[in-house]
């Protein structure tokens, strides 16, 4: 089976060939045939009906310095292609919104993975609110009493913006530090939305587990260790990735969430473990398979890619 992907991603030259998901997905499309191509999201129209990208073929390779070839641009018509893959990074903002009404009127005619509806209808802190006894004690508010009074409950919690990423924004406050109001002050000018407060956890010091899941499966997790006196396990912010094993308690959170993601063609999804607890599912561009394969030797984006031609064979046979 030789498929045309379209990949939607952001620029493809400065990325880490030894982190980045979207490019380990590339390698293993490559490797089984598929034809590639490159477009950055704002590149995405839509003419008189007809969802079209500024596209350019796509080749990648693991060298550093000299990982992929671009050739020339030009109009690609979305409907003419077998799968997109939305990969741009967050921020989940109005601009990520239209791209997925946009992407809705090719798909699943074309596949788009993960489901665009899906992704507008699943963001990271507010998707996992439909599984509230898996999750820590949570409050979504834009109410400053409410916030006070969460606070006088839990003593330690954190503060964190409803569609930041990457651990941005992100705050823990114990009990007496003294600081809250002036950081409802700030996040009430950065944003309109409401904020999440979370009781704080102490199990953080040993870690944020990463478990990627393939329509639905645990294939496999890693831990992130945060840095001294840093609360945010983000690799990017310096936390350090660790091998991981799944317990039963994971296991358990997988088996009750994997049926809604398969329900909703959330075929990649990375979601975020602390002790006992999940706090994340991530679903609009989840990373860590590179890592995972490092440690124990799983292929991930083979697993994705499975499934991917597994959805396409389904719906080409309807």
């Amino acid at each position: 089976m030789s498929l045309a992907i379209a990949i939607q991603m952001d620029d493809i030259a400065p990325i880490n060939i030894d982190a980045d998901s979207t490019f380990a997905l590339a390698l293993e499309a490559m490797r089984r045939g598929h034809g590639l191509f490159h477009y950055l999201a704002p590149a995405l129209s839509l003419r008189q009906g007809r969802v079209v990208a500024t596209a350019r073929p796509l080749q990648v390779r693991r060298e550093a310095g000299n990982h992929f070839t671009l050739g020339r641009p030009e109009a690609l018509d979305l409907a003419g292609v077998d799968v997109v893959l939305m990969r741009q990074d967050p921020p989940f903002d109005m601009a990520y919104i239209t791209a997925t009404h946009l992407l809705e009127h090719i798909h699943p005619e074309t596949l788009v993975t993960n489901d665009p509806v899906s992704v507008r209808n699943a963001p990271e802190k507010l998707f996992v609110t439909h599984f509230a006894d898996l999750m820590p004690p949570t409050l979504i508010t834009s109410s400053r009493d409410e916030v006070l009074a969460f606070r006088r409950e839990y003593g330690d919690i954190i503060l964190k913006p409803l569609y930041g990423n990457g651990g941005a924004g992100v705050f823990h406050l114990k009990p007496e530090d003294d600081n809250l109001n002036a950081l409802l002050e700030i996040f009430t000018q950065l944003y309109r939305e409401p904020i999440v407060v979370q009781k704080y956890l102490p199990e953080i010091r040993r870690g944020d587990k990463r478990i990627v899941l393939v329509d639905g499966v645990p294939a496999g997790a890693i831990n992130r260790v945060p840095a001294a006196g840093e609360a945010r396990s983000n690799l990017h912010v310096g936390g350090r990735a660790e091998p991981a094993r799944l317990t039963p308690r994971d296991l358990e959170i997988c088996e009750a969430i994997g049926p809604a993601l398969r329900a909703q063609g959330l075929v990649f999804t990375g979601i975020d473990v602390i002790g006992d607890y999940l706090t994340e599912i991530n679903v609009t561009s989840p990373t860590g398979i590179q890592e995972i394969e490092r440690f124990d030797g799983t292929n991930v984006a083979s697993l994705i890619w499975d499934a991917i031609e597994a959805r396409h064979s389904r719906g080409a046979a309807v």
